[in-house]
């Protein structure tokens, strides 16, 4: 099945919140979880970067329609800092706050906390690794070197609009997402919780 990468286009949005909701257990299929609000995710995790930094968002196709998309932004607080003012004023009003025993939240309750509670963490030195990406593949696209080329194309990208490096966040759990970014030459930088921050630099500063 041939795949094709290109850059995403008005159209783009719904496809891409539903691959980040097959995604959304840690790299697997997360419909399960999500089936009261499965738009739950993709509030946070494709939506804002689609409107925001469209410039930098590739999406992976095949004759099937799109089964990937790899997204990302140049400065990472400059995101988060319209996030925070044109983005989640919106969620805040439409999804309220869960509330009782944090323990027994479901996952869709756990991600509204997050529409509440944002996590804006950029691992430091914030000047070498300023922009952020990430990435999400169906299981038919996977395993077949696809990720790697959008990771590369992005890259490309973003060292065009002279940026100094990157980082990603990733589940902890998720080895072999692990073992992939290692392989493309990302490192570690910290561990946080139940997450991982990994960069890469592209100069010197």
């Amino acid at each position: 099945m041939p795949f094709r990468i290109r850059k995403y286009v008005s159209g783009d949005e719904q496809p891409a919140y539903d691959i980040c909701l097959k995604t959304g257990d840690h790299g697997k299929d997360g419909e399960p979880f999500y089936r009261e609000d499965p738009d739950a995710l993709g509030r946070i995790y494709v939506g804002p970067y689609l409107k925001f930094s469209p410039e930098f968002a590739l999406m992976l196709e095949d004759n099937l329609g799109v089964c990937g998309y790899a997204l990302a932004v140049y400065d990472s607080r400059e995101f988060f800092d319209r996030y925070e003012r044109e983005w989640r004023p919106d969620l805040v009003r439409q999804f309220p706050a869960p509330t009782g025993d944090k323990s027994k939240w479901t996952r869709v309750e756990e991600v509204h906390n997050l529409y509440h509670d944002p996590d804006y963490f950029c691992p430091d030195p914030y000047d070498q690794y300023p922009s952020h990406l990430h990435i999400d593949l169906l299981p038919r696209a996977q395993g077949k070197g696809q990720g790697r080329k959008m990771i590369d194309e992005l890259l490309v990208l973003l060292k065009a609009a002279d940026s100094p490096g990157v980082h990603l966040g990733m589940s902890a759990v998720n080895e072999a997402a692990y073992g992939f970014y290692v392989k493309l030459g990302f490192q570690e930088l910290i561990r946080d919780g139940d997450g991982i921050y990994m960069g890469m630099k592209f100069r010197e500063l």
